[in-house]
């Protein structure tokens, strides 16, 4: 009976040093989109691209641990924060330098935003124009917040304020700063009717109460988490982390009129065109009504994805009303022509979809962590502070979970319970990304020691199919009206003709028999489009720009 008892022990010991603790823990084939995924753990200067099987596809260096957000732009080039380790900015998520990594990994562009009097922190966006969005944070003394009229028992010495600034590249470490947009120019406050902005906050929610959430030990009194950017409206949604809130501002408007309140699209300068998740910030509400806790990753979801054009939170719990535990969670702006319905406080006043909902046990982020919705209708989540990704269904059924195996001192072995391997955020890129076309993205070993699940695990991307010989030809291009292609040496082969947009999503696709077609092209939008032709198993892809 000692030897039986003793052998159990044995077993059980050994089976817990040998578990699945990082890298790849579960995979669900043929139910996942079909893609990569991108990280940069916190604790590392490496990004990492890996395949659905946890496998590493591609790896970028950097000198800098990040600060936060990183992107891979439709040509290919990484667009990475780094941390640049400014010491006034001395809080989460503090950045200070914005680069730009080839595939090859040369930095071709790296530009910094660090002083004492400010500090580029958390997330950055690209826009379609290759110019590049910044959240910056900017010191006020307390004597300007007092002048403003912020209470002086709600001002520490200094007052961080946030701005936000397009970039326009230049050369290898220069830019040119072409449109900006100050909070500082859009503030009210009901405390000192001597000071400049006195009003009833309650009937100007286009403007934030400089009082609310101030204290007199805390600089970092808004600290914006996130920025997105909708080309079609030509708006920015923010996240403010302190204050529970997101906010949408316009994009339209010169820099002149962005310090004001009139002009743009909407005809209200830089004022909030829009806000929710916590009306007590404007005095319209309760506790009661406070729908967002220390959220992250306000963003739109793309055109040709299920919620098009809604607004996906990850809504982190911080502080919830009934307990702490996060959400996923889509709400739909009511949003008319460039301006959105009035009605206080601003609504929806429920999601339009929402993950772990009322389930503290399931999913606690207390910081960082963001949500993606991908093309099949899943949704890629990452748990910022433990470092797990996990791909749901709609119905929120786990198909794939992955943990982050890299922390402070490097690799976390196997059978290691995982610590420091936080993440600020992970993003999925769909295997006929524009970003991968011309290059090979070969899955090679994982990132951690060992990998049982990784070792049985097999994929079929479409970013693995074999180029064909035969010549191509596309004209003219650029083009306006119509896109003539040739396949004179196809002998009159089937051929599949599929347009993706700068997103990697398929937006038109059509078969030939003939060896050349005419395509129109009016109903396409100007841009940057990836033209796959395909033969049997075989194809090829080509970049046109579409310039009416």
């Amino acid at each position: 009976m000692k030897k039986l008892y003793f052998s159990i022990v044995f077993l059980i010991g050994s089976f817990q040093v040998h578990s699945q603790t990082v890298g790849l823990i579960e995979h669900n084939a043929g139910t996942l989109d079909d893609g990569y995924v991108l990280f940069a753990p916190n604790n590392s200067t490496t990004t990492y691209l890996i395949d659905k099987c946890g496998k590493q596809v591609k790896a970028w260096t950097s000198t800098y641990r990040p600060g936060q957000s990183c992107y891979i732009l439709p040509e290919g080039t990484l667009l990475r924060t780094g941390n640049t380790n400014n010491t006034t900015f001395n809080a989460g998520g503090k950045g200070g330098l914005i680069q730009k990594i080839d595939w090859n990994g040369t930095v071709t562009w790296s530009y910094t935003i660090s002083s004492a009097l400010e500090c580029q922190h958390h997330d950055i966006k690209a826009l379609p124009n290759g110019n590049v969005l910044a959240i910056v944070w900017e010191s006020k003394t307390s004597a300007e917040a007092v002048a403003k009229g912020r209470n002086p028992a709600l001002t520490s010495v200094t007052v961080w304020s946030e701005k936000i600034i397009e970039i326009q590249p230049l050369g290898a470490t220069g830019g040119t700063i072409v449109w900006e947009w100050h909070l500082w120019d859009h503030l009210a406050q009901d405390f000192d009717a001597t000071k400049p902005n006195y009003t009833t906050i309650a009937s100007n929610p286009q403007l934030l109460n400089i009082n609310y959430g101030g204290s007199a030990t805390v600089s970092d009194w808004i600290h914006l988490n996130s920025i997105d950017y909708n080309p079609t409206l030509d708006q920015i949604v923010l996240s403010s982390h302190n204050l529970d809130e997101v906010w949408i501002i316009d994009h339209s408007t010169s820099t002149a009129q962005a310090a004001s309140h009139t002009g743009g699209n909407s005809g209200k300068g830089g004022d909030f065109l829009y806000r929710w998740g916590n009306p007590q910030a404007y005095n319209n509400g309760t506790a009661v009504n406070q729908k967002l806790f220390g959220q992250h990753n306000a963003r739109w979801i793309e055109t040709g994805l299920p919620f098009e054009n809604q607004i996906m939170i990850f809504n982190n719990g911080v502080g919830r009303t009934g307990g702490n535990y996060s959400t996923v969670e889509i709400i739909n702006p009511p949003v008319s022509g460039f301006n959105y319905t009035a009605t206080l406080p601003y609504l929806p006043n429920t999601t339009s979809w929402i993950y772990n909902s009322g389930n503290p046990n399931n999913l606690y982020a207390m910081n960082i962590s963001g949500a993606q919705q991908l093309l099949n209708g899943n949704v890629l989540i990452c748990n910022g502070p433990s470092g797990v990704f996990t791909e749901v269904n709609t119905t929120g059924t786990t198909l794939w979970r992955y943990v982050n195996p890299v922390n402070t001192t490097g690799i976390i072995n196997q059978g290691t319970t995982p610590t420091q391997n936080t993440v600020f955020r992970c993003s999925f890129y769909p295997s006929n990304y524009s970003g991968f076309i011309g290059h090979t993205l070969t899955a090679g070993n994982i990132i951690e020691n060992t990998n049982t699940v990784s070792a049985t695990c097999s994929l079929t991307l479409a970013n693995s199919i074999v180029d064909f010989t035969e010549e191509v030809q596309l004209y003219p291009n650029p083009v306006k009206d119509n896109l003539h292609i040739d396949f004179a040496n196809f002998n009159n082969s089937k051929i599949t003709i599929q347009f993706y947009n700068s997103l990697g999503q398929l937006v038109y696709e059509n078969e030939a028999y003939n060896t050349e077609i005419n395509i129109s092209l009016a109903d396409f939008s100007n841009g940057i489009y990836f033209v796959r032709i395909n033969k049997e198993v075989k194809s090829k892809t080509f970049k046109i720009i579409i310039d009416k």
